[in-house]
């Protein structure tokens, strides 16, 4: 099984005669990195991020920024190298050999659709918010959120004294799912549209919430330390990683870029580093105007304690930023800018649900890619005769998207996802070294600078992200990691096309995208 690698010259063949079309330039793939990027993260967890770090959450951004960056870095050389979908999972599968590959892909599919689910929790929250403020309209508690969840002993007990199910979660992602399943597909005006609105709402954020910050409200600075599990500033920062997820995107569009030696790196780094810089002003400006608040500041941000102090709170009137569901919009509606509040309420209404569209986008694609090497069943990816689209895969993520949402709070999904993302991150560090040693000679169009530092550095700043992650988190993935290794013994072990030989083209599967272009996404 390890000693299964699929030559890097197979991988390269195969795109040549099957790729497709190359049509994004340096440009496209940075607007398309920002989009990625820039979503339910910032809009949404700034709030979790203060409930676990107060105003130390400066530097959870600051710290979650530089494992990206040095994460990009490794993902950048492996792009420029090996310009083919996949991802992750392809450049591990042409390193380190197939079971791995399998179990990179296998997060990979995890990260996708729990962050699809999460971006739809996101949406609920402002959606609800929106229609509050301009009709004074609420659902009943118990159809806005999912239950709160504590745990007792091993696993996590329900609480749903303060929610049930969340109505419009389950809404927006079936939505997402029968768009895509019919083939709906934005244009690359639309998509520069939606990025537009998205940073046009944070500048609006920062412009007026920055002149009014108040020095006393970053004191105390660290009120939970640097952090335990899930708490403190490095818990924040596994956290808030969530939020710069999705410059991966990049590199997954490879295969579509013009002349990817010289753009691929030019999209990552550049995506990343212009929302590392937003990043930072949003944060300062939301602690700096209203202040951490830190109601409950210890107690788990998904736990049924923290729900109640929150809905005792907001019944006096006083609901604080890390209780909020629309943490960007509170803040401006705190300090008097209502009107502005709906403006940014309106911008993550239209923008986050392309973010969706793109997450569940992301996963039928790294099926695709895995049902091309026979991993999975190649029927995940039949093409709807009408839709041209690879229907069955879609409504089973559609339907496990809306389950998730349904049930779990925003932060709970953002870690889950992030224990996939942390994984498949940690193996391209470690593949960039390894394929270093094994075939150094092999042209490297953008090489990792000082790779024995960066490398090392990538993979360590993954695992400590990894460790400060709430225990029910870390223990998704080797659960998921289980069940994944399982059915590639029963299936993909048997059915691989490495396995049997066969590692040329696949005539019958390889001009099925998904979509013709990924539209903008978000993390």
């Amino acid at each position: 099984m390890f000693g299964r690698v699929k030559p890097l010259d197979a991988i390269l063949a195969t795109a040549e005669k099957k790729g497709l079309h190359r049509s994004l330039g340096p440009v496209q793939l940075t607007l398309l990195g920002v989009g990625a990027v820039i979503g339910t993260g910032i809009f949404v967890l700034t709030a979790a991020a203060a409930q676990k770090a107060g105003p130390g959450m400066m530097w959870s951004f600051v710290i979650a920024g530089f494992v990206c960056a040095v994460a990009a870095l490794c993902y950048s050389e492996l792009a420029s190298m090996v310009p083919v979908s996949g991802s992750a999972y392809t450049y591990t599968y042409a390193v380190v050999g197939e079971l791995l590959a399998w179990m990179v892909g296998w997060a990979l599919i995890l990260e996708y659709a729990v962050a699809a689910s999460a971006v739809s929790v996101g949406w609920s929250g402002y959606f609800m918010g929106l229609v509050k403020s301009w009709t004074g309209f609420e659902l009943p508690l118990a159809l806005q959120a999912g239950p709160a969840w504590s745990m007792h002993g091993v696993l996590p007990v329900p609480d749903f004294a303060v929610g049930v199910i969340n109505v419009p979660a389950i809404c927006v992602a079936l939505a997402v799912t029968w768009l895509l399943m019919i083939g709906t597909t934005e244009s690359a005006r639309v998509n520069a549209v939606l990025v537009a609105i998205k940073v046009a709402a944070l500048t609006m954020f920062i412009i007026l919430a920055l002149p009014v910050l108040k020095t006393e409200h970053f004191v105390p600075f660290a009120p939970n330390g640097w952090g335990s599990s899930g708490m403190g500033i490095i818990g924040a920062a596994s956290s808030i990683f969530f939020a710069y997820v999705g410059f991966d995107a990049v590199s997954t569009a490879a295969e579509e870029t013009k002349n990817p030696q010289r753009n691929v790196p030019i999209g990552l780094i550049g995506s990343l580093a212009i929302c590392t810089v937003f990043y930072l002003l949003v944060a300062a400006a939301a602690i700096g105007a209203i202040g951490a608040q830190p109601t409950a500041l210890g107690v788990d941000a998904g736990s049924a304690e923290f729900a109640a102090q929150c809905a005792a709170l907001a019944a006096k009137g006083s609901e604080p930023l890390v209780c909020s569901k629309e943490a960007l919009a509170h803040v401006l509606r705190s300090i008097n800018y209502t009107w502005a509040g709906d403006l940014v309420g309106l911008a993550a209404n239209l923008a986050l649900p392309s973010v969706i569209l793109m997450m569940m986008f992301g996963q039928t694609r790294i099926f695709f890619v895995m049902a091309r090497d026979g991993l999975l069943p190649e029927k995940l990816a039949t093409v709807h005769p009408k839709w041209k689209t690879p229907h069955i895969v879609t409504l089973m993520t559609g339907i496990f998207v809306a389950i998730a949402a349904a049930l779990l709070p925003v932060g709970q999904l953002a870690d889950i996802s992030n224990s996939g993302t942390l994984f498949a991150f940690f193996m391209v560090a470690v593949a960039v070294m390894i394929l270093r040693l094994r075939d150094p000679h092999r042209a490297r169009p953008f090489r990792t600078p000082v790779i024995w530092l960066v490398g090392p550095v990538a993979a360590i700043g993954c695992i400590i992200l990894f460790w400060f992650l709430p225990f029910d988190a870390k223990m998704v993935l080797p659960i998921w990691g289980a069940i994944g290794l399982v059915f590639y013994m029963l299936y993909g072990y048997r059915k691989s096309h490495v396995g049997r030989g066969l590692v040329e083209t696949h005539e019958t599967d390889t001009d099925i995208p998904p979509q013709p272009v990924p539209p903008i996404p978000g993390a």
